[in-house]
């Protein structure tokens, strides 16, 4: 199958540092090359692939110190695409909602998957307009505020199986991997770490729009012996601080739509202890590879528990969220679409819940 994959240009695919959803293009992009496929990869010029790299900018824009106008690079990007779509079967965006404006110009069958939360009202008026395109989900939950959206799937993020290492053993204390936002709440899992007297250690980056939060609110809470704030870490160096970990603290307070991080951490072998929030049940199983709870007391008890084996974690990833089986989930998702008449219904219908969590910052919107 001829395969365009199109990749937002912040980060470089993979990324130098975070970023969760160039990650998982790079991952797939990878996979499909592997699997046989002919994958044509749109990203910043200072991506590394094994695919054709179409470079749509220099370098990463995060990175690019001469970069202010982000979106100038971006509408590049859709007309390098819409000029070359006849040499691909299928088109696939991880760009949020940029190219919609522009599908209309597509002869070629195209899907976008969500890497975002989407119950922001901004974005209501929008996606209502171009309800009919085809789109994946990264989690059910995630649909939960469009449940109306042209839903063709829901394909979990995946990682390699060799990427991350197995540590049968836990480590003596517990990790925090992430950014520092309000929604991620690093400081519950510094409370949890206190409450049991065991050391935390934080990898997280710190984004230009929660630099006051991570002053006035997070910055203080680091002035503690059992915290250890490390900052932001590469890709290399995380299989050695989440599989030393004696678990993950995932205690976040949004509706996350997948979380990487917890499948990065049981591809090492630590379980997760996760806020019942989003996309948390459909990844993590209570009393199996980790614990969902709701409250900080919860907390502390699941963290201080023993009962996990780590082998239920390696399991859980390997059956569950390999980037071999993310990638057959991809290809079934294109084979559907590219059989959809243009403008087709939803195929595929799903239960949904009905509540929508008000975002506490319209104007932020991370990623997963």
């Amino acid at each position: 199958m001829r395969i365009a994959q199109v990749a937002p240009l912040y980060e470089s695919v993979p990324p130098k540092y975070y970023g969760g959803t160039e990650r998982v293009v790079s991952y797939l992009t990878e996979e499909f090359v592997r699997q046989g496929h002919e994958v044509t990869l749109f990203a910043s010029g200072d991506s590394e692939t094994s695919a054709r790299l179409v470079p749509v900018s220099h370098r990463s824009l995060r990175l690019d110190k001469h970069c202010v106008d982000v979106v100038a690079h971006h509408v590049k990007l859709l007309e390098d695409v819409v000029r070359r779509q006849d040499e691909f079967d299928i088109i696939h965006f991880h760009i949020g909602y940029l190219h919609f404006p522009v599908t209309e110009r597509l002869r070629t069958p195209h899907v976008s998957t969500q890497h975002g939360r989407l119950d922001l009202p901004d974005l209501m008026g929008l996606y209502s307009t171009f309800r009919s395109l085809p789109n994946t989900s990264i989690s059910d939950d995630q649909r939960r505020a469009m449940p109306w959206l042209n839903w063709v799937s829901t394909v979990y993020h995946g990682l390699p199986e060799d990427a991350y290492t197995f540590h049968e053993s836990p480590g003596d204390y517990f990790a925090f991997l992430g950014r520092i936002s309000p929604e991620k709440r690093v400081d519950r899992a510094i409370e949890i770490a206190k409450n049991l007297g065991v050391p935390i250690k934080i990898a997280a980056k710190v984004d230009a729009l929660d630099v006051d939060y991570f002053e006035t609110t997070i910055y203080p809470l680091l002035d503690h012996p059992l915290v250890d704030f490390i900052g932001e870490i590469g890709e290399g160096e995380k299989s050695e601080f989440l599989g030393h970990a004696g678990a993950l603290l995932f205690p976040i307070d949004w509706p996350e739509p997948f979380g990487l991080v917890m499948i990065e951490s049981l591809a090492c072998g630590t379980p997760v202890v996760a806020y019942r929030q989003g996309s948390v049940p459909e990844v993590i199983t209570h009393g199996h590879d980790g614990f969902i709870v709701t409250n900080i007391a919860d907390a502390v008890e699941a963290a201080g528990s023993t009962t996990i084996d780590r082998r239920n974690c390696r399991k859980t990833f390997e059956d569950r969220f390999s980037a071999r089986k993310m990638a057959e989930g991809y290809v079934a998702t294109y084979e559907r679409v590219i059989s959809m008449p243009p403008q087709a219904p939803a195929i595929e219908v799903r239960p949904e819940a009905a509540a929508v969590t008000t975002w506490r910052d319209p104007e932020m919107v991370p990623e997963d």
